[in-house]
């Protein structure tokens, strides 16, 4: 069995990079494109729960998840056991030519589990990009109008749509233009850094006047927003925000799409992150990411008349929906429904909370402790202000990956690092990883 293969461990057998590493990383710079970057340039040769085996032997715990992917663990054994049996009867027909069972049971499971009272249904695709995408099209199609609204910090994607939703250019659209057409960014509620005493409704209102004012009602379909903003540093907004926005946007006919690809399927200790503001109703979510252990695909599921709007053969792709892919999540998903996945989300937010929040007391570099579950962020600050601090972010990553752990890092102002680990690590693990993670911050 692969647990028996891989144990839950640390291991530094070489330097990190190790030469095998280096070696393989020397082939890719020859035949990779340059356009595709490289966090920690080890190679992985096999994972399983929460570590990751480098081409050298290295054993590295992993507090990315391949950016919130592997929430289930590598190498889930009911993941492994799902694709294993469906890779050797069908891989693939093309659901819109000759449908199979599992595509229509990953959207049951999505349309029974996606918050809101009213009857749903879903549609799949490949990428979390691939489903902001359609939901855009879907809102318009709904609509007949035009217009999204965005929010600042914001990340939806790196195609031609998607890196035009996004608040930074670089690196996901600067050179790449012409952006897409009729999309507007408005303000975000980011408690840390919003004038101090700021409320969530406040905010909201802030939001919204710059919508009126700015960008008007008459053609706008939808407003996209991610209920925790991931890549912009995991911005948790101040309660009441989300609500007060979809308050006012169905008073106004505005349909609200929730980005839950990084902050969805169990991330946050709900099966959405939209769960946690009470009164908050998106109409369409998109999902990816956590969703099928590690098999690319996606969703976007929604009110039912809104997602029937599209006409036949408006919404597919060749491969969206694969079989094998359908069929990983739907491993994923029962695991979830049977319980204890999100009770381990909120376990590990206790454990990551009371540390994270103990290096804030201790380390004046850090400014804010933020997120939900095991979707947690500190950011880095140049001590006695809220200057950004990057250069502190820099070298407590390089102390971590060099010492093998795995962290990411995030934020408009790349000054904040996120912990993203896999549901399946344990207490050991985890505390391990973030004793690690203080020891860099203590040698700044």
């Amino acid at each position: 069995m692969i647990e028996t293969l891989i144990a839950q461990e640390r291991k530094i057998v070489t330097a990190i990079p190790g030469p095998n590493s280096q070696a393989l990383h020397k082939r890719r710079l020859s035949a990779v494109s340059g356009g595709v970057g490289a966090t920690l340039p080890v190679y992985i040769e096999a994972a399983h729960g929460a570590i990751l085996i480098d081409a050298d032997g290295n054993q590295i715990i992993d507090l990315g998840a391949g950016i919130g992917v592997m929430s289930i663990g590598h190498t889930n054994e009911q993941v492994v056991a799902a694709v294993q049996e469906q890779v050797a009867k069908l891989t693939h027909t093309l659901f819109a030519l000759t449908p199979y069972e599992n595509y229509v049971e990953v959207c049951e499971f999505l349309n029974r589990y996606t918050p809101g009272a009213f009857k749903k249904k879903s549609a799949l695709f490949n990428s979390g990009a691939e489903a902001v995408e359609n939901a855009v099209k879907i809102a318009r199609k709904a609509t007949r109008k035009n217009g999204i609204v965005v929010f600042d910090h914001a990340y939806h994607g790196r195609t031609n749509l998607t890196f035009s939703m996004n608040f930074k250019s670089a690196p996901y659209g600067n050179g790449f233009g012409p952006t897409a057409a009729s999309i507007q960014h408005v303000p975000m509620s980011y408690p840390f850094r919003d004038p101090e005493g700021m409320t969530g409704p406040e905010a909201a209102q802030r939001a919204i006047t710059y919508i009126e004012k700015r960008v008007g009602v008459e053609d706008l379909a939808a407003i996209v927003i991610e209920p925790i903003q991931g890549e912009g540093g995991f911005l948790v907004p101040a309660p009441g925000f989300l609500k007060t926005l979809s308050d006012w946007a169905h008073a106004n006919g505005v349909i609200v799409v929730a980005d839950e690809v990084q902050c969805g399927i169990a991330r946050t200790g709900k099966w959405f992150a939209s769960e946690w503001e009470e009164g908050f109703e998106p109409d369409l979510f998109t999902i990816a990411k956590g969703i099928a252990g590690g098999m690319p695909i996606s969703a976007v599921t929604g009110r039912a008349e809104i997602m029937d709007a599209s006409h036949p053969g408006g919404l597919g792709g060749t491969f969206g929906g694969n079989p094998v892919s359908a069929a990983a999540a739907v491993a994923v998903l029962k695991q979830i429904e049977y319980g204890g996945v999100n009770e381990r989300a909120m376990q590990i937010e206790a454990i990551l909370s009371a540390r994270l929040n103990a290096m804030k007391a201790k380390y004046p570099v850090v400014g804010d402790v933020r997120g939900r579950g095991a979707m947690m962020a500190i950011e880095f600050v140049e001590p006695g202000t809220r200057n950004p601090n990057k250069p502190a972010v820099d070298a407590v990553v390089k102390h971590a990956h060099s010492n093998a752990v795995l962290v990411l890092t995030a934020g408009t102002y790349y000054n904040v690092i996120r912990f993203l680990p896999p549901l399946a690590i344990t207490d050991e693990l985890l505390h391990e990883a973030l004793d690690v993670i203080e020891e860099g911050i203590s040698k700044l």
